[in-house]
């Protein structure tokens, strides 16, 4: 059985050289940092259906999984806008996105 052909560079590698896959790799841990930064103002219930979404320019998605925490969310931006104003991050602005449930 011959052995299987060099696909080239590894993937650690090839997203080094690649500014699209740097950017996004980037803005993930951003948003993975800044949702780290608000965590501990959820509640313990809210904190199991909040995940950190996509970053870009103009703004930063919180998904959520239902409608009730989206509600309770919404009225928490202004202590997430301080938090992270307080750890250097002024901007851009936070929306909240019901994440629809799998079947």
């Amino acid at each position: 059985m011959a052995k299987p052909a060099n696909l080239g560079l590894p993937l650690a590698a090839a997203l080094d050289r690649s500014e699209p896959l740097t950017g996004l790799l980037r803005r993930l841990a951003e948003s993975k940092a800044r949702y780290e930064a608000i965590a501990e103002l959820l509640p313990p219930g809210l904190r199991v259906d909040t995940r950190p979404g996509p970053l870009d320019e103009t703004q930063w998605v919180l998904l959520v999984g239902h409608a009730a925490a989206a509600a309770k969310l919404r009225q928490m931006l202004p202590s997430f806008k301080q938090a992270l104003l307080e750890r250097g991050w002024d901007g851009p602005e936070i929306r909240i996105k019901i994440l629809p449930r799998s079947r």
